[in-house]
């Protein structure tokens, strides 16, 4: 199966498909932090250039995610909300196979609710992280591997250059989920 990852530096997810066999491909405007297939830049532009069998996308979620609405006025008014929208809904709007994941946020209520929210320590993770996905064509994720120890490790993750990539990097259970349910 040829698969897209779309907006994924970290090659978390895309290693996952490769190690269950699948042609997949990563797609972000940063480089890969782990070496593989991976497009560096618009997505937008991979995904009509070449047929997918499936795409998971992890649109920025810096504009709709709850844990910024202290700044969603600014950022109304400025217009990077509804860029950040419009770019979400490209995903929504594909005809192919897809999981789009984002933190809770206002697609929630600008578009609808997701089909489902799971969590890290459903996969082998002790940390609570909620995760919602909107699903087209693809069944929810069954939980692999429930684990005690639920800890707040990315709400405390302190201030650095990298805290937003590592913040929204994929836990490898969740990226071994996906690989084994969906692929």
């Amino acid at each position: 199966m040829k698969v897209l990852v779309a907006c994924e530096e970290s090659g978390v997810v895309r290693e996952a498909f490769k190690r269950m066999g699948h042609d997949a491909w990563s797609c972000d405007l940063l480089p890969t932090r782990i070496p593989g297939q991976h497009y560096q830049g618009d997505v937008r532009y991979v995904i009509l250039d070449d047929d997918w069998d499936l795409v998971i996308a992890f649109p920025p979620c810096t504009d709709l995610a709850v844990s910024g609405a202290r700044w969603f006025k600014e950022k109304q008014k400025d217009g990077r909300q509804n860029k950040s929208i419009n770019f979400f809904m490209f995903f929504a709007d594909l005809d192919t196979p897809y999981a789009i994941e984002n933190p809770i946020g206002i697609m929630s209520t600008r578009w609808r609710k997701p089909d489902q929210i799971i969590q890290p320590w459903q996969f082998g993770h002790g940390e609570t992280k909620a995760t919602c996905l909107w699903l087209n064509g693809l069944p929810p994720l069954i939980p692999t591997d429930i684990v005690e120890g639920r800890e707040q490790r990315i709400w405390k993750m302190p201030p650095g250059p990298d805290r937003a990539r590592d913040r929204s990097r994929t836990y490898e259970g969740i990226a071994d989920a996906m690989a084994a349910q969906w692929g």
